[in-house]
């Protein structure tokens, strides 16, 4: 496992430096920020010493090469808005956004998983295809439209939800569905076709034909070596939704987290903020792909051996 561990490690590292490289030169060719969020009022004085302290006047090349040195010795500037360093502006962020990550996560698998099995297990009747016209509406449906139609339902004609902020249970609600709707939608599709191939197989039969319960059967047999496969799609999705599912729900529902602090750092230009927290959902999703990877790889002592 040691050199499986090192294969990924290496490719995350590469990956991150393709990703830090990106964004730096993204967000270079907007302008200079300096412009754009202190206007015609700045002097001309003060406005050649915020140039020279954030070494706007100097080459491509030279503020990449000093950009890099900061996020090798973990400076990440301080940011252009408010003066402070990136790193709290965004650790400020992070709880927020990963409250938001964690109930969505939750409710997708508290609801997929037995939709998914019931899909399977009643295949051949309305049970079945009921689960699958849920699914692939769900599927069809972008986050925002969800978000949009939700917002209109509970809160403006019928006002029964807020709509921004997180500070009650009741803040979550439309947030949650809204972020993980799609995903339910998938996950539901995709552990349905993996319980259908491990329920097909030879094993499951033998299970039958020693007097095992159903639902023994398929709990235990069915779903537990069906689980495989599922571990690795609820890892994909996770970090599919933490790479871009959160930034539109997060500007739809004003929530304070990452994705919404995001956006306002593009629209402001603020670089230092808006290259860190790029940098921080990468990281995160590159750790959620390389854990769930390795969960995968331990679940299965054939790819294990394989891989070793």
């Amino acid at each position: 496992m040691t050199p499986y561990l090192l294969r990924h490690v290496l490719k995350a590292v590469v990956t991150l430096w393709a990703i830090v490289t990106v964004t730096f030169v993204a967000t270079r060719l907007s302008g200079n920020p300096i412009d754009t969020f202190l206007g015609e009022g700045l002097t001309a004085e003060g406005r050649q010493a915020l140039i020279d302290y954030f070494q706007l006047d100097r080459s491509l090349w030279h503020q990449y090469l000093a950009y890099l040195r900061g996020v090798l010795s973990g400076e990440f500037g301080l940011s252009f808005v408010d003066r402070r360093p990136v790193t709290t502006v965004v650790a400020e962020r992070l709880w927020p956004s990963g409250q938001l990550l964690l109930t969505s996560v939750a409710l997708t698998v508290a609801v997929s998983l037995p939709l998914g099995v019931l899909a399977a297990v009643y295949r051949r009747s309305w049970i079945g295809s009921a689960v699958m016209v849920v699914a692939f509406t769900g599927y069809a449906v972008p986050s925002f439209v969800l978000a949009i139609v939700m917002v209109l339902t509970f809160s403006y004609w019928l006002n029964w939800l807020p709509v921004v902020g997180n500070g009650t249970w009741l803040h979550f609600i439309m947030p949650t569905i809204a972020m993980s709707g799609g995903l339910i939608a998938a996950l539901t599709r995709f552990t349905r076709n993996a319980m259908l191939d491990v329920l097909g197989q030879d094993f499951i039969r033998t299970a039958r034909a020693k007097g095992l319960r159903e639902t023994q059967v398929v709990l235990k047999h069915g779903l537990g070596n069906a689980s495989i496969t599922v571990i690795s799609v609820i890892g994909l999705q996770i970090a599919g939704l933490a790479a871009a599912g959160s930034v539109v729900v997060e500007s739809i529902f004003s929530w304070p987290g990452v994705g919404q602090m995001l956006v306002n750092a593009a629209i402001l230009r603020d670089y230092p903020v808006l290259q860190f927290g790029v940098i921080a959902v990468a990281v995160a999703v590159v750790s959620i792909n390389i854990l769930t990877d390795i969960a995968y790889a331990l679940a299965d002592p054939r790819i294990r051996l394989a891989r070793a």
